[in-house]
């Protein structure tokens, strides 16, 4: 059975590269359809962090301007990093890029929102990703879904 979105392309489904997502969208000649990465998290797979940095480093070479891509790699560890650490299952990263955005988002399976918080000095590490999130994005939210939530940040590619 060929399953497919709601905007009627196929469904990506695990690891894959950004080429093997073009390829797997690409059932047509329209070459409209904005570049897109996706990949699956395993529950606390800490490797996820660093593939998913190095994906969307390939994804992002021709896009925007200079240090936009490092900030889009900044951010995007960081709800990786939240959604393998603080819920207890799979969560799924999606990245969509056009000339001129770059969408961001990590889905995953718990419904209990985050909330940006501030670190206390004791707390190491820790409470700061939604913090950068929200000062070094153009915009960002969470969204409800039946099960669970996405976490998504958005980038303006000419935004200084």
């Amino acid at each position: 059975m060929d399953r497919r979105t709601r905007d009627g392309g196929p469904v990506v489904i695990g690891s894959s590269s950004v080429k093997q997502a073009e390829e797997a969208t690409d059932t047509t000649t329209d070459r409209s359809v904005s570049p897109q990465l996706r990949r699956c998290l395993g529950q606390a797979d800490l490797r996820a962090v660093p593939e998913a940095r190095r994906a969307l480093r390939e994804m992002l070479v021709h896009w925007g301007r200079p240090g936009r891509s490092e900030t889009a790699e900044l951010l995007t560890s960081e709800l990786v990093t939240n959604a393998i650490i603080h819920t207890d299952r799979d969560a799924v990263l999606t990245a969509t890029v056009s000339p001129g955005r770059l969408r961001v988002e990590v889905r995953d399976f718990v419904g209990r929102r985050p909330r940006p918080r501030r670190p206390d000095d004791g707390d190491g590490t820790h409470g700061r990703g939604l913090i950068l999130v929200q000062s070094l994005s153009d915009a960002w939210g969470v969204r409800a879904h039946g099960v669970g939530k996405a976490v998504w940040f958005e980038l303006d590619g000419e935004a200084s």
